[in-house]
C-alpha cells in the first residue's frame, strides 16, 4: 500500500509528535508513515519519544550554521513527502519552503488569525488570549508558507476559556481537546491527498 513519508520537526517535549505516533498505531493515520523526526535541540523529550517508537531521529541544531540546508538534505535523503511542524519553535525561511517540494503543515495553539504570527508561541499565545479576555480559544492546523502562521487553514477546533485559567492550565486544555485531535486528522488529510496523487501518476 502506498503511503506518504512524513518528517516531524520538533523543539520540545514532543506531545504532538506522540499524538501522531499514537494515531498511526491506532490506524487513524493510515495514509502517512512517520519516517523521520528532526530535533533542533539536544536532550529534548521528543527525541526519546521518536526512539521509543523506532523512528529515525536526526539532531540538527538550529543555532548552527546552514541549519536549513542540513534539514533539507535530511528530508531529501529520507525521501520525505510531507513535513509536520509539531511544537517546532523555529521560523523557516520562504526560500526553504520553496525548495521543499511537498506540503508542510504546522499546528498553532490559537484560532488563527487571533494570537498568531512572529513572537506568538508556547505560553505567550495563551497569556495573550487571557489578557485579551476571549471566552473561546483553540488550535489551528495550517499549511506553511513564507509568512509565520500565514498559510491556508486546514482544520480548526475551539476550546472554552474558563474562569481561573492560567496560561499553563489553558495550554494543557488546548493540547488535550484540540491539538492532539486536530494534528493527526490534518496529517491524514494531507497524506491521503499525496497518496492519491501518487496513485494517479502510476
Amino acid at each position: 500500500m502506498l503511503t506518504a513519508r512524513i518528517a516531524v520537526l520538533v523543539s520540545g517535549g514532543g506531545t504532538n509528535l506522540q499524538a501522531l505516533i499514537d494515531a498511526q498505531a491506532r490506524g487513524e493515520l493510515k495514509s502517512g508513515q512517520i519516517a523521520l523526526v528532526i530535533a533542533d535541540k539536544a536532550g529534548i523529550g521528543a527525541i526519546g519519544r521518536a526512539e521509543a517508537a523506532g523512528i529515525d531521529c536526526a539532531l540538527i541544531v538550529r543555532k548552527e550554521p546552514n541549519f536549513e540546508e542540513k534539514v533539507l538534505s535530511a528530508l531529501l535523503e529520507h525521501n520525505i513527502d510531507m513535513v509536520v511542524l509539531a511544537g517546532f519553535l523555529g521560523i523557516l525561511s520562504g526560500g526553504f519552503v520553496e525548495k521543499f517540494p511537498g506540503p508542510m503543515i504546522n499546528i498553532h495553539p490559537a484560532l488563527i488569525p487571533s494570537f498568531c504570527g512572529k513572537g506568538f508561541y508556547g505560553l505567550r499565545v495563551h497569556q495573550a488570549a487571557l489578557d485579551y479576555g476571549v471566552k473561546v480559544t483553540g488550535a489551528t492546523v495550517h499549511y506553511v508558507n513564507d509568512i509565520p502562521d500565514g498559510g491556508q487553514i486546514i482544520l480548526q477546533k475551539a476550546v472554552d476559556v474558563l474562569p481561573g485559567d492560567t496560561p499553563e492550565i489553558l495550554q494543557r486544555r488546548v493540547m488535550e481537546q484540540a491539538e492532539w485531535v486536530l494534528l493527526p486528522q490534518a496529517a491524514e488529510l494531507v497524506a491521503a491527498g499525496i497518496v492519491n496523487e501518487k496513485e494517479n501518476a502510476l
